[in-house]
């Protein structure tokens, strides 16, 4: 797998515009969907791009930071999001992380209430997939979470709030995926590992959401419950407070899918992107 690590324009002799930098990528994107779609495939851990200047505060050589992308990454998501919505036929709203969570991982809460604190993997990781340093102890995570974590924050509830104003709803279907055996880090890896897991929430997750995504996946193998991964995504302004917000965690367990770990897609992509977007359809 190729590492992706610099974004920074490498400009040649011919290039006319050598003396003007690269804008930087984006850290994250909104791709419209139908209008009237309540539904938003939040897509957070895919990528493995990592700023330059970001890069230079993880201790990890290249070889070894190239593996550890390759156990953190839920590789291929967004290529399975993507499908997903050209097959929907009412086309979703995606956003979709373009940063590795190795930058910031968006989806943890960004101070003493993240139970991954306790293994190093708050908003800002300081150890691996097998805990091992990859950043100083002492590292202040503040930096980054101001320049990456609340911006996608923001972001996340602006898109939100859209879907509400356009549809008087939003369904935030949050897009991961899983390696077939549990990883040193993971608080919760001793208990059930099936193809597909739902990652539920008690305010957020509704049983006809529910039943929709066990049916929607019926042909992938057997659907589990909260295991190993639990709970789903929902922007902290309407967490616990706004019915209107509903929410769905789909975890795919990656040897239904790829060669792990970090290897190339196979045909069981196909297959989870129609289920997807059979979900999606029925939402």
């Amino acid at each position: 797998m190729f590492l992706h690590t610099a974004i920074l324009h490498h400009a040649t002799d011919n290039d006319a515009t050598a003396d003007a930098p690269e804008p930087p990528m984006p850290a994250f994107e909104l791709l419209p969907g139908a209008p009237d779609s309540p539904v938003l495939l939040h897509v957070p851990h895919s990528a493995r791009a990592i700023p330059r200047d970001v890069r230079d505060g993880i201790l990890l050589d290249e070889a070894a930071l190239e593996r550890e992308l390759d156990h953190i990454t839920d590789a291929h998501t967004a290529e399975l999001a993507g499908r997903a919505a050209g097959a929907a036929g009412k086309v979703p709203w995606r956003f979709v992380n373009r940063l590795s969570r190795l930058v910031v991982d968006p989806e943890r809460f960004p101070d003493e209430r993240e139970e991954m604190l306790a293994v190093g993997m708050g908003a800002v990781y300081t150890r691996t997939t097998h805990r091992a340093q990859l950043r100083p102890a002492d590292t202040d995570p503040r930096p980054l979470v101001e320049r990456y974590f609340l911006p996608y924050a923001e972001a996340m509830t602006r898109a939100v709030a859209g879907r509400l104003a356009a549809t008087g709803r939003a369904v935030v279907v949050d897009v991961h995926s899983y390696p077939a055996r549990a990883l040193p880090y993971e608080l919760h890896g001793d208990g059930p590992r099936p193809p597909v897991c739902l990652g539920t929430d008690p305010f957020h997750t509704p049983p006809k959401l529910l039943a929709a995504a066990r049916e929607a996946f019926a042909g992938c193998g057997e659907t589990g419950l909260d295991s190993p991964f639990a709970g789903t995504y929902v922007p902290l302004a309407y967490y616990g407070t706004d019915p209107r917000v509903e929410a769905l965690m789909i975890e795919l367990r990656r040897d239904t899918y790829m060669d792990e770990p970090g290897g190339p897609a196979g045909p069981g992509l196909d297959r989870l992107a129609a289920a997807l977007a059979t979900l999606v359809d029925a939402l």
